[in-house]
């Protein structure tokens, strides 16, 4: 394993306003997992134009991007990957001899666990918020085939995102939603880390659970679903697997189900 930097080192970073460890966590571990000489580095950048200049000039070979950044950089790169292109949206950057191109593993990991979890494309679908992963989320169950409703606090953001494709804007779960899926903070680590994102009856007529939360991956929410026998995908599947195609773009190898497992349950100790 490559437990070391040298001049031959290929660096990797994260562009967030507030970085996490998760990323740093979880690449490093595949890097030495896989006897790469990669470094992965999370950055709270001052200025993001000068950021992505950074990217370009120090051959930094990729970028992962988090909110506020994920439309900020488009304007700063050289071209976008159908799945960033879809909802207009970053959040990864590859960097090819000095051409930045921007993908978004978010929707394609939403994508790839519908699939995966037999999501049923007649379901109807309840969306509760309408921020920046929303847009990755809802982008992906339309393209799965899904309608339903946005269910959103901000009426400015939940009507455009909802018309967008095609959908519903409502305050309130309708009570024919088959999919509940959470986009919103509710029973993340914090403030708000009790709150159950959709009542015990709402959970009780759905036919599966999406909570994209990951920081705990076991959120209320889940809990409850899983009380009540209700089929789950949690938020710890989306980081990994989005994570893991991140990986892959910035390196070219394929880790293992198994050692993209163990880099997960690693980076969730962080």
């Amino acid at each position: 394993m490559v437990n070391y930097v040298d001049r031959e080192t290929t660096l990797c970073i994260s562009l967030a306003a507030r970085p996490s460890n998760h990323g740093v966590r979880f690449h490093n571990w595949l890097f030495a997992e896989l006897g790469l000489n990669y470094l992965y580095k999370a950055v709270a950048p001052t200025d993001i134009t000068q950021a992505i200049a950074g990217v370009r000039g120090l051959d930094i070979r990729g970028a992962a991007v988090s909110m506020p950044y994920k439309q900020d950089v488009i304007a700063l790169i050289d071209g976008l990957h159908p799945s960033a292109e879809r909802i207009g949206a970053v959040n990864t950057i590859v960097n090819d001899s000095g051409v930045l191109t921007g993908y978004n593993t978010d929707y394609t990991a939403v994508a790839s666990l519908l699939n995966t979890h037999n999501v049923d494309p007649a379901w109807r679908v309840a969306v509760r918020g309408s921020g920046g992963m929303a847009n990755a989320v809802v982008a992906a169950l339309a393209d799965h085939g899904m309608r339903g409703a946005v269910v959103a606090r901000n009426q400015a953001t939940g009507t455009a995102l909802a018309e967008r494709y095609g959908w519903e804007y409502a305050t309130e779960v309708p009570e024919n939603a088959e999919l509940l899926v959470n986009v919103t903070p509710l029973g993340m680590n914090g403030d708000q880390a009790d709150a159950q994102a959709f009542s015990d009856t709402q959970i009780q007529r759905a036919k599966m659970i999406f909570d994209v939360v990951a920081y705990p991956v076991r959120t209320p929410l889940i809990v409850k679903a899983e009380e009540l026998g209700v089929p789950s995908i949690n938020g710890g599947e989306v980081v990994a697997l989005q994570a893991a195609e991140q990986f892959v773009l910035y390196t070219g190898k394929q880790p293992t189900q198994a050692q993209v497992d163990a880099a997960e349950a690693y980076a969730q100790q962080g």
